[in-house]
């Protein structure tokens, strides 16, 4: 089977890239190459996919069995690959959002036939459009779409709500005994996923026709409150967090831009039911628990000191935040 990844060197899809390539997958990663992936098996094209010119010459007249964009974030992008790939690919599978589903939701449990709105953020709404228009092409020519819609996929970043996801700011605070945010009072639920375990299922949907219309969720099981996230994170590190609970519209008077994400997803409680993956793909199972997950992250920080890095600019808005709640609670 001959698949393309458009990305493939990101946080969730390198473990697919690299189970893939394990299965036998005649694999190609298509990008910009400034996040090397060094899959063992694995072709790789460097050029950007918004220079269309670039990725035709790329390309040439290549047919693929399987395309997968884990990098399109507006109807624009869609336009573009119905225009590459129509008439080339047997499956093109786009990379949506489980943000998408309607907030704030009506029911706890998440299934593939919940409502897609969200008021509160651009972000899911752009990927809501994406899916209508793959939808449309789907109905009105066959185009071959399915749609997969990740939650908070972690392997090499954290699984957080507020503190930086992508450095190793919040772990910094944690062990230097600073205090950090959890967002309302801690006790709504979630669902986090490690990347491998999203791996499991998705490679099952690679070249399966009866995928072909059909969204699926992939997640774990296993549910936990906010508190217990950021509680397993800190015991890891071998400390206790000092969080401090702060109202999420609070949060987002104060840094809208941390608020779009907190009320336009993680500020509510949310479990998935993940039956209809299970029954696409035989077997899937989420089994990498988050206490474990976690130790797994944590060492490949360890691992090199260069990886370390603190965002200042994420340092600066979590103190901001915690700054004006001190002020607003002592007047």
């Amino acid at each position: 089977m001959r698949v393309l990844f458009l990305g493939g060197s990101g946080f969730i899809s390198t473990a697919v890239s690299t189970m893939a390539a394990a299965r036998g997958i005649d694999l190609t990663l298509l990008n910009r190459g400034r996040r090397p992936a060094d899959i063992a098996g694995v072709r790789h094209i460097t050029a950007d996919i918004h220079d269309a010119a670039r990725i035709q010459a790329a390309l040439k007249d290549e047919q693929f069995d399987v395309v997968v964009n884990w990098i399109a974030y507006t109807p624009a992008d869609i336009e573009r690959d119905l225009a590459l790939f129509r008439g080339r690919v047997k499956q093109y599978i786009f990379i949506s959002s489980a943000s998408a589903y309607q907030k704030p939701p009506a029911c706890y449990q998440i299934s593939e036939s919940t409502p897609l709105r969200n008021p509160y953020w651009s972000y899911s709404r752009d990927k809501i459009a994406c899916e209508e228009r793959l939808l449309q092409a789907y109905r009105e020519e066959g185009f071959p779409a399915t749609i997969v819609r990740p939650s908070l996929t972690y392997d090499t970043n954290f699984p957080i709500a507020i503190g930086g996801w992508d450095s190793y700011t919040l772990p910094r605070r944690l062990l230097d005994g600073q205090p950090i945010i959890v967002h309302g009072d801690g006790s709504s639920l979630w669902v986090v996923t490690h990347s491998e375990d999203f791996a499991r299922g998705f490679v099952g949907l690679l070249g399966n026709d009866q995928a072909l219309g059909h969204a699926f969720h992939i997640t774990s099981d296993e549910v936990l409150t906010w508190n217990q996230i950021y509680a397993t994170i800190a015991d890891a590190l071998g400390v206790e967090a000092q969080i401090v609970h702060i109202p999420s519209d609070f949060i987002a008077s104060v840094a809208p831009d941390v608020g779009d994400g907190l009320l336009g997803d993680k500020a509510w409680s949310v479990v998935f039911d993940n039956r209809k993956i299970k029954t696409f793909v035989p077997g899937f199972q989420a089994v990498i628990p988050f206490r474990e997950g976690i130790r797994r992250t944590l060492a490949w920080f360890a691992a090199d000191q260069r990886r370390q890095r603190i965002d200042p600019a994420v340092n600066a808005e979590m103190d901001q935040i915690l700054a004006a709640y001190a002020a607003k609670s002592a007047g």
